[in-house]
């Protein structure tokens, strides 16, 4: 069986993995509590998930090219710090908005060169870079929050559209963006190509350093409207902002079926991904389980996964022989 074919099933074996895991815990969810398909819940499912399924769009274009990205939850934490100062300091909700967007470009640039043009391993410039930006919000916001009073900017968080929240609405924008990039654009094109095999991509014209680099500045760029988001609908920044978001966006990305492999994926079921993580927080929240025991469930789901995906390359191989 051709290469590419052979990866294509093993990605449409994924989805519907996804989907299946994804319907089956929505019925699981309706036995065990009745108010998880209420009408408001489902609203807040949704509400929920959109910074972990923005983050995870660009995580998607991250992983497309068989790289991480570790810093994504400290991008938004700065993000959202620095516009909520910008904005508590001006009053200015566009300028608070470029602030973020304009962070989080910057950090991805900054990732991207580390990774792109020295050579360094996306696991440890990504680990470091974390590090470093956390700090950096520790010592701007000295441990305290930052209020946001502005309306119009927790419009962008807690605002409906025609009786759709805000933030759904930018997700959905967002998904839609960037799968057209991916599958309509040269650039998109070679971010697969990149992917799947990096020295045959370099042999046929494709400047490898620059895809790997646009890349991560996408992400960075994904990762401070996240944060607007974020800030927004809690309507302060925390110090805290944005711990944990990086393995909420991986668990999405990998339950949407993208291989970590690189160079097989798309990026519309990400939201698949982020919606089965959503319904686990919700559910467990509406049982009035131990917050704590969100993560133990969460690292099981995600060492599930990796091993589905594992054994079904390992039958596909199998059936080669």
């Amino acid at each position: 069986m051709n290469h590419s074919i052979k990866k294509k099933l093993i990605y449409q074996v994924n989805v519907f993995r996804s989907v299946f895991i994804l319907l089956t815990i929505c019925v699981f969810a309706t036995f065990l509590s009745p108010n998880f398909l209420s009408v408001p819940n489902l609203f807040n499912v949704l509400k929920q998930i959109t910074v972990a399924g923005i983050v995870g769009c660009g995580m998607t274009f991250v992983i497309l090219t068989s790289g991480i990205d570790l810093s994504v939850g400290s991008i938004v934490g700065l993000a959202g710090v620095l516009s909520a100062g910008v904005l508590a300091s001006t009053g200015n909700p566009v300028l608070a908005v470029l602030t973020a967007v304009g962070v989080g470009i910057i950090c991805g640039a900054a990732n991207g060169f580390f990774i792109s043009q020295c050579g360094i391993p996306p696991f440890i410039a990504t680990l470091g870079i974390m590090t470093l930006l956390r700090g950096c919000i520790l010592v701007y916001t000295k441990g305290s929050p930052i209020p946001i009073k502005l309306d119009t900017y927790k419009f962008i968080g807690k605002g409906n559209i025609a009786g759709i929240p805000v933030p759904v609405v930018i997700l959905i924008f967002l998904l839609l963006l960037a799968h057209y990039i991916l599958t309509q654009t040269a650039f998109g094109r070679s971010v697969y190509a990149f992917g799947g095999n990096r020295e045959a991509s370099r042999l046929s014209g494709i400047s490898v350093k620059k895809t790997e680099w646009k890349v991560y500045i996408i992400n960075g760029l994904l990762c401070g409207i996240a944060a607007i988001v974020l800030t927004a609908r809690l309507g302060s920044a925390q110090s805290t902002s944005g711990e944990g978001i990086e393995m909420d966006a991986i668990a999405a990305v990998i339950l949407g079926g993208t291989s970590l492999s690189g160079g097989v994926g798309f990026v519309l079921p990400t939201v698949v991904g982020a919606m089965i993580m959503g319904i686990i927080d919700n559910i467990l929240t509406l049982m009035n389980v131990n917050p704590h025991a969100t993560n133990i469930v969460k690292g099981a789901v995600i060492l599930i996964a990796v091993l589905v995906d594992k054994k079904v390359k390992d039958l596909s191989a199998k059936a080669e022989q």
